[in-house]
Order: structure tokens, then sequence, then C-alpha cells
């Protein structure tokens, strides 16, 4: 059933109205359904605009000719401005103010306007009688999230809390009276104001870096001491997270902040977190959680292979380029050795190392002790190992890809200036860039996103590897794995694969030795390419790849080819830059004419079966000369 229309002034704003009501001057209801107008939408509101709607929603509620429709439209307002943005509510002094004004006002109103409902306000003013033993009042869940009031209870005469076991009751909170109420033989006023949220309680001590946000419950029954206050706050659902600890806490109007003084724990269950306090003010429960952690598998057998094969084929390359640096003066020893080096750790370390030797797999076990969370968020402390693996993997990586740009400004030094050897010093540089930049880079990845205290700014805890993802699973770019290794890494492939082509297009228009036959060619062409793209590492470009593709069947045969691709780098170098040397396929040529001809002697024997007769034995014997040479 709609009430009466209004006349309203749609040109004022809420700094006219603010003007108008401190000079006592119009129609106080008109004004307050004018501020109700104004702040219909929140989410646009201004930091300004949330101050002066806040100022004229508390001289509303204290003026002496408030009626309920003017109660009323005060609360709506307040109730809006509830949903503005947590930046546009930063400033405390006003909304402060307010909510002491809310709980003078249910204090004050119950002969007036007992119950007023709004979806994220609600206000109770009720009388009791001398007699009773104490007050419940109880808010239940409802499917919106919003307050409606057929889901406000309110029983007079009781001093037990009572949880309900399907988890309906949101929060609940019982007033106990003390015995020297019973002896005066009066009524008592007693006020309730349930917030949707803690916007309006903005703290220091506790931050809500997850985006959850709390129940507030003031229960105020003036200047009496002695109380037994219990409440019952159900928990919050937090994605992904369990909950860890929580904390019963007070508003404190002098430090402007949460306070544990005067409340402690009661116990806790999936229906509900119960608190004790001894006096009555504005109540939380301040809940931290931690996150349930989907540890990574243990690595597949495509992996363990490839990665096995690369190992071997690193350090048998490695040795190989050392062993014979003297015979080949115009290869890039340092440049390649340096590349198989960095990629040889790389391999081992993600073998051996990439899974947290720390897993977070035991439940949170609740704290007994009522101590105010730092945060809604729980990270555990650094416990060392994982995230000095992080860092050898991201220095080693960044490493590998380093050295495989120094090894392509080195080939295009040589084609460009038609070099048979080094320019004078490049080794020096490569050698500072090669094995500093990555460093440097590393350093400023943990300058700016490791704590102690919070090692999951750096790091994941799935597995010992780069802060990637939010809690909630998306990729954030603000975390070290887009800007302190994709990044860096991006501008490294790119200037590869222009070198690559440099590369291609250069030695197809002056090498002789690939124009002879047109399938020497092709053949020649495509080893030198490739091999250049291996040791280059263009392999990881399928990682970005993955990262942009939305297709499922793309995404599996990028999976895969990245996986095959990228795990036997150390092998492909292996069989392009070791095993294909003329160096090698000499020492091979070699050992196998060093085998010496194997002389067979073949018998054979011949025999008749003759009845009552006698044959003579026929045998013979017959030299092989077998020579084996390979050509």
């Amino acid at each position: 059933m709609f009430g009466p229309p209004h006349e309203l002034q749609c040109e004022l704003t809420l700094s006219d109205i603010q003007g108008n009501i401190s000079s006592s001057s119009g129609d106080l209801l008109k004004l307050a359904f004018s501020t109700q107008i104004l702040t219909s939408q929140p989410e646009q509101l201004s930091a300004d605009n949330i101050t002066t709607a806040a100022q004229i929603a508390n001289t509303l509620l204290q003026s002496a000719n408030i009626t309920e429709d003017i109660a009323v439209a005060a609360v709506t307002t307040i109730s809006q401005l509830l949903n503005a943005s947590e930046e546009s509510t930063q400033e405390r002094d006003a909304v402060q103010s307010l909510t002491e004004t809310l709980e003078k006002f249910s204090l004050d109103q119950h002969s007036n306007v007992s119950l007023v409902v709004q979806p994220n306000l609600v206000v109770q003013s009720v009388q009791v009688l001398s007699d009773s033993v104490g007050i419940q009042f109880t808010a239940l869940t409802g499917r919106s999230g919003n307050f409606v009031a057929n889901r406000i209870h309110l029983n007079t005469n009781t001093s037990e809390l009572i949880a309900d076991k399907g988890g309906a009751t949101d929060v609940q909170i019982v007033i106990k009276f003390p015995p020297v109420l019973h002896s005066k033989n009066t009524n008592y006023s007693i006020g309730f104001v349930l917030y949707q949220n803690d916007r309006f309680f903005r703290s220091r001590a506790f931050r809500a870096s997850s985006g959850t946000s709390r129940r507030v419950i003031s229960a105020n029954l003036g200047q009496v001491s002695g109380l037994h206050v219990e409440m019952l706050f159900k928990p919050t659902a937090v994605h992904n997270a369990s909950l860890y600890d929580f904390a019963c806490v007070s508003w404190n109007y002098t430090l402007k902040d949460w306070s544990t003084y005067g409340c402690s724990k009661v116990n806790h269950s999936e229906d509900g977190l119960r608190c004790f306090c001894n006096h009555t003010t504005n109540f939380a429960v301040l809940m931290s959680f931690r996150r349930d952690f989907k540890y990574a598998e243990v690595l597949n057998w495509i992996t363990i292979l490839g990665c096995s094969m690369s190992i071997i084929g690193l350090s048998l390359t490695i040795t190989f380029q050392i062993v014979t640096r003297k015979s080949r003066k115009t290869n890039p020893t340092v440049l390649l050795v340096s590349v198989c080096v960095c990629l040889l750790i790389f391999t081992l370390l993600f073998m051996l190392g990439v899974d947290n030797p720390h897993k977070q797999l035991d439940r949170p076990e609740i704290q007994k002790d009522n101590i105010l969370p730092p945060s809604d968020t729980q990270t555990e402390r650094d416990r060392g190992p994982c995230t000095a693996v992080a860092v050898l993997l991201q220095y080693s990586l960044l490493g590998t890809f380093t050295w495989n740009t120094l090894y392509a400004t080195h080939v295009f030094l040589m084609i460009r200036n038609s070099l048979a050897t080094s320019p004078s010093h490049f080794t020096a540089y490569t050698v500072a860039i090669g094995w500093g930049l990555p460093a440097v880079v590393v350093a400023l990845t943990l300058g700016i996103s490791y704590r102690v205290d919070d090692p999951l700014g750096y790091r994941q805890e799935e597995f010992c590897w780069l802060a990637a993802l939010d809690p909630k699973g998306n990729f954030d770019f603000k975390l070290p794995m887009f800007w302190g290794f994709l990044i860096p890494v991006a501008f490294m492939l790119i200037f590869n694969t222009v070198m690559l082509i440099y590369f291609a297009v250069t030695t197809c228009k002056t090498n002789p030795h690939l124009t002879s036959t047109r399938h020497t060619s092709m053949k020649k062409k495509f080893l030198s390419s490739f091999s250049l793209a291996v040791v280059l590492g263009l392999s990881w470009i399928l990682g970005y790849l993955l990262l942009i593709t939305q297709n499922q069947t793309m995404d599996t045969i990028l999976n895969i080819s990245f996986c095959v691709l990228t795990t036997t780098q150390g092998l492909q170098i292996f069989i392009l830059f070791t095993a294909k040397t003329s160096i090698v396929k000499k020492m091979m040529a070699d050992a196998l004419k060093s085998v010496s001809s194997v002389d067979i002697p073949l018998h054979t024997g011949r025999f008749s079966l003759w009845r009552g007769k006698s044959r003579e034995k026929v045998e013979s014997y017959t030299q092989l000369d077998t020579d084996l040479s390979t050509h």
C-alpha cells in the first residue's frame, strides 16, 4: 500500500538541503525525501556527497520534530549510503557521528516508530518489563541477502542464545539482565541497530584485503553495568577459503577502532560463531580466512622424460664445448656454454624442487584467545625453501633468455661485420650482462613484492614459482609473474625472432654453399635456421599463445607442443650443436675404423647312414674373412 504523494523540489542539491536544515527553514519531511532521492544511486556519490548526506541524516534523526515518515526516510538514506563504494566512505567523522546518533535514536523511539527495516539497516526500539530475564534479537538469513521485516524476530523474555541448526540465523544477540534491574519496578528501553556491512566502521587495525564485509549489531541499554551479552554470528562464506580464526570485538569511539576489551570467544561451529561481552555497544566478529590451495600434481611422464634427456644432453654439450674449445676458435663457446649452464640449472631445479615441501594440508584450528587479526586473509610466514627455489628458477630462466639474446646479438654482429671472431671486449660485456641483468631483475622483483610475513606476494603456494593469479583464480597483472618475467622475456623473444629472420634472409643471399644444389640448399637452410631457433628458445612463444587462447582444442595442442619442445630443449641443443658437429662425426668414424676385422672360422660336416655298411666321414673347413668398415 502506497502512502500519499509528496511534492519535492528537484533542483535542490545535498548542499542546499543541508543549508536549509541548518537554518531551520523548509519542510523537514520534504527535505528528508529529497535526500533519500538524491542518494538512491550511492555508487555515483562522491566522498563529499557521502559526508553531506550523513550530516543531513544525522540532523534529521536528532530533530525534536521527527515523525515516523521522517525517521523512515532518514533510515532509508543511511541504508543507501551503506552501498556506497569503500573509497567514498573513507571520511570517518561524519559516519562515526551518525552511528552514535543511531544508537541514541534506537533507544528513544519506542513510542514513535518501533521498527524500521531497510535492505541494509534495521532499527528496533522496544520497552521491556522489569521482571523480564532478558531479551533476544534475531535476524534470519533471507534469499536476497537483504534485511526484510518478517525475518526480524524479537523475544522480550528470554536469556538463552538459540542457534538454528539449519544455519538460518544470520545474527542473534541476547542480553541477560542483571538482578539489580529486577529490583526496580520500572520498564526499560532497549535499542538495536543492525548494519549490513561495516562501511561506517573503518578500522586501521584490521584490513579487509579480500573484499569481505562484516555484519555489525548495536545494542543499547543505557548506563547499565554488569550486563551479560551473548551473540551469534553466521560465518561468512568465502570462495576457495576456510575460516582460520575470528575475534569478538566492539567499537571503541575513543580509539575509533575495533577492540577486544570486555569480549571473549565462547565457541564456534558451522552454524555460528559465539561471543560474550560485558557491555553494550556496536559488536562484530572479525574473521580471517586461509585459502584452500590446490597443489600441483606430480610431474607427468612426458615432462620427466623430456627433462631427463635434456639434463643428459646439456651436460654432454657443456663438457664437449669446454674440452674442444681450442679447436673451435670461431665458435661462441662462452655464449653457448652459458646458455646450457642456465638451462641445466633451471631444469634440475624444476624437476627436483618445484614442488612445495611445506604444503598447508591440515585444517585450520581456531585459537581460544580472543586476539584481533590484522587482516581477513591469513598468510603463513615464509619458511624459506620454496621461496629460494622460486628465486633460483626465476634467475636461471631469465639468465637463459638473456644469454639467448646475447647469442642472437653475436650472430648479428658476425654476419653484419663479416667477422671470423667476436669483436674486442665482447666476451667481457656478455659475461657482465648475461649474469648481471637477471640478478638485477630478480632483486627488483623481491624488493617490490616479497615480504617475510606474506611470501605469496612474490611466489605461489601451489608450487615454487612466481605469483600469477589472484585469490579468485584470475590472472593478475600486478603480480610479479607478469612484470618480473613475462614482460622482459617477451622483449627478448621479439628481439630473437627478428634476429632469426635476419639470419635466415641474409644467409640465403650470401652463403655460396647453400646454392650448390636445391636439395642441399633447402636442407642447410632448414638446419641452420632451426638450430638458431632452438638455441634462442623461440619454442617459449607457445607459452604466450597459451595465455591468450580460448579454444579448448587449440589449448590442448599448444599445451602438448609447449611441454614437449621446452622440456627437450636441452636434448635438441645436444643433437644440433654437439652430435652433428664435424669433430663428433670424425670421432665416431675413427672409433668405427679402429674396430679390427673379425675372423670367423666356419666348420661343416657331412654324415651318411647305411644299413649294415660303414661310410667314410668327410669333413672340410673354410676360412671366412669379414671386413667391417664405415665410409
